[in-house]
């Protein structure tokens, strides 16, 4: 079994929902040899400096992300793309320990799988940005506003996906403009979607 990083145990124990379920998710995880390591104020498992999955802990379910789950097999059809601009990662979800502990045998088989994947170099062919629709209410805020324009168009190509797939997200044109309203001023600031919460994860995890 792989060692237990002390950082991630900060992470664990201040958990106040799913915490049985993602620690039996990490007793899963380090079993099958991966090295735990705190990325994004998350715990990340890799292989050979590799990400491999991640443990989520969300409102309505707990879960495994494994980042190139697109390029696994999935016999048993449980891996699920978040939303369809999701280009890579797969989740598993789980509503309880018991579904957990049942499915122990199959979900080290795909963490396995994930780390085969890796190993032979595998990787997913990722879209450009400009393969993507821009949502019509950031886009007109890109043509009205050029300083918004230019700092978007510096980000990079990561970060600026991560704004579209964000605005593009809601049904309703009011909350689409009322997102791009509220992340207008980071754009300028020249920050990605989730560098603040990133980047105050990383505070916490070092006090």
């Amino acid at each position: 079994m792989s060692v237990y990083n002390s950082k991630v145990d900060k992470i664990f124990s201040a958990l106040k929902t799913w915490r049985s379920e993602m620690e039996k998710l990490r007793e899963i995880v380090l079993d099958c040899g991966l090295k735990e390591e705190l990325k994004w104020g998350q715990p990340c498992y890799t292989y050979n400096g590799r990400n491999i999955v991640v443990i989520h802990g969300f409102k309505e379910y707990s879960a495994l992300l494994f980042f190139k789950g697109a390029l696994m097999s999935d016999p048993n059809g449980i891996l699920i793309q978040q939303t369809k601009n999701v280009q890579a990662g797969r989740q598993i979800r789980f509503n309880s320990l018991r579904e957990i502990v049942k499915m122990e045998r199959i979900l080290k088989s795909y963490i396995h799988e994930a780390v085969e994947v890796e190993k032979a170099g595998l990787k997913v062919a990722l879209k450009k940005t400009s393969d993507y629709e821009i949502p019509e209410e950031f886009q007109k805020q890109l043509d009205a506003k050029p300083a918004l324009k230019d700092a978007f168009y510096k980000l990079t190509p990561g970060r600026q996906r991560g704004y579209i797939f964000f605005f593009s997200q809601p049904k309703l044109s009011k909350t689409r403009e009322a997102r791009v309203e509220k992340y207008t001023q980071q754009i300028l600031d020249g920050k990605g979607l989730n560098d603040d919460y990133v980047q105050e994860n990383k505070k916490r995890s070092k006090r």
